[in-house]
């Protein structure tokens, strides 16, 4: 039996779904269950990782944990603690490429995600871990640029020749069920990229030769995207991070890694694989 906390995430619900599709038996944490919307033969649960002693139950003849470092927060120790005492044998948690830079260099902290301290955690644990050091999830685009790209064919963002190496979500779940199910990565602290280094132009480009739309992305000074994000009730000091982080690393290539190709034993989704996935998001 395997327990994921942030079952119903951008990593937690594919994950799941392979795990199914494989056989493995899943306990999923969520804490609105009837909302979950999960395969069959889930088994859902509604706890909090946030607060382990409402998990003691869930974690009944569970052997492996997926640990969502926004979901359990500073209560990893005591969550891990408990998994343990319970009989788990091996944790694989999720983790950020950036995760040893200076904290203030880490936008998500800002919205509440711990990286640093639920990975620390997972490590001293005791149990068999393995960390996913994702890239910028390739889904994160969708939220930013989406409702630009339904309303025309203008992207407007700052820093035109910044560049990511986005990660299909569906190759981090996939490694994620292969650091649950096999020894091959046990000990490890993965650093999982997609397979090209491509400037915000780049990006917005190739979305549009996927939805045969001439789209591109028009540059835009930080200040005015702060003032915009902020109006829009993004927190503040996650904005001012992500610039400053935008900033830094404006002109230079993003790292790109093989540790998808070795895990899985196959190359790393495209870009524009990934477009090619979520093109009726773009167009809906």
């Amino acid at each position: 039996m395997f327990l994921v906390t942030g079952a119903t995430g951008i990593v937690g619900r594919p994950l799941i779904e392979l795990l199914v599709s494989q056989g493995a038996k899943v306990r999923a944490v969520t804490r609105d269950p009837q909302a979950a919307g999960l395969p069959d033969g889930v088994e859902v649960v509604a706890a909090d990782p946030a607060r382990p002693s409402t998990l003691a139950a869930c974690l009944e003849g569970v052997t492996g944990l997926f640990l969502n470092p926004r979901a359990a927060g500073l209560a990893a120790p005591e969550l891990l603690a408990l998994a343990k005492d319970h009989g788990v044998t091996r944790v694989a948690v999720l983790s950020a490429v950036n995760v040893d830079e200076d904290l203030d260099h880490q936008p998500s902290r800002f919205n509440g995600d711990r990286n640093k301290e639920v990975e620390a955690a997972a490590v001293a644990s005791g149990l068999e871990w393995v960390s996913l050091r994702a890239s910028a999830f390739a889904i994160n685009t969708l939220l930013a640029w989406g409702g630009q790209i339904r309303a025309g064919d203008v992207v407007r963002g700052p820093y035109a020749n910044f560049s990511e190496a986005p990660i299909h979500e569906r190759d981090l779940a996939e490694v994620g069920v292969r650091a649950l199910l096999s020894d091959d990565l046990v000990g490890r602290k993965l650093e999982l990229t997609g397979p090209q280094s491509l400037t915000h132009e780049e990006l917005v480009a190739t979305i549009g030769e996927v939805l045969g739309r001439p789209l591109r992305f028009q540059e835009v000074p930080p200040e005015a995207v702060r003032q915009g994000m902020v109006g829009m009730g993004m927190n503040e000091a996650f904005v001012v991070a992500l610039l400053a982080r935008y900033a830094r690393g404006a002109g230079q290539p993003a790292p790109v890694t093989d540790e998808v190709d070795k895990a899985l034993g196959r190359p790393a989704r495209t870009w524009a694989e990934w477009v090619t996935d979520h093109a009726a998001a773009f167009r809906d």
